[in-house]
């Protein structure tokens, strides 16, 4: 992985977290036990500290980031999807944040709460528990159903396995000119999406 120490402050990773080779930490960055962080994912805690806690996946190209003394926190099992921008806030234990989406300074995510793709939550929003906030700005719209809670559970433990698999799998290889005759495919639990879940499909 691309680890940069900047003033003397080096990043920290638990030997159980996954870093994808392509992100780039820079300083003061702490990622937790059994987190996940994804191809080209920036975490620069060069102005103020990152932490990830345990079990919460950065998915790839999303970025991380500060004001000088700023803390940006997710929490355990925070799930922050493709190319998602968190600045200064905080996501809470099981809260989400939606591909895309971009969450400001002193914003709060709460616990086991939502946030719409492509959301912007401007600074200083209070997102409460379980409720799910979308827009531009993000406002908070209604409290999640327990079918929409459960999927997002779900998805947080397809990427704990992810991190499993990682370690035991992934390496750097050469690509094939012609895909093997009986190509398998990768075998994994099913997840549907939550338009299909709530279909019960």
């Amino acid at each position: 992985m691309k680890v940069y120490a900047i003033d003397g402050i080096v990043p920290v990773v638990d030997p159980s977290a996954y870093v994808h080779p392509s992100a780039v930490l820079i300083g003061d960055v702490h990622i937790g036990p059994r987190a996940y962080i994804g191809p080209c994912a920036s975490l620069r805690g060069d102005f103020g500290r990152l932490f990830i806690g345990p079990g919460a996946n950065v998915q790839d190209c999303c970025v991380m980031h500060g004001f000088p003394g700023s803390d940006t926190i997710i929490e355990e099992d925070g799930h922050i999807g493709h190319g998602a921008i968190l600045h200064g806030c905080i996501v809470r234990k099981n809260g989400m944040v939606g591909m895309n989406a971009v969450v400001m300074d002193k914003a709060v995510v709460g616990e086991s709460a939502i946030v719409a793709a492509q959301s912007f939550v401007k600074a200083g929003l209070e997102i409460p528990p379980r409720m799910l906030a979308g827009g531009v700005p993000a406002k908070v719209m209604r409290e999640l159903t327990d079918v929409e809670m459960n999927w997002k559970v779900d998805g947080t433990s397809v990427y704990h396995d992810l991190v499993r698999r990682c370690h035991g799998t992934m390496q750097q290889v050469e690509a094939l000119a012609v895909a093997e005759p009986d190509r398998k495919r990768l075998q994994l639990p099913d997840l549907k999406t939550l338009q299909e879940t709530r279909r019960g499909g």
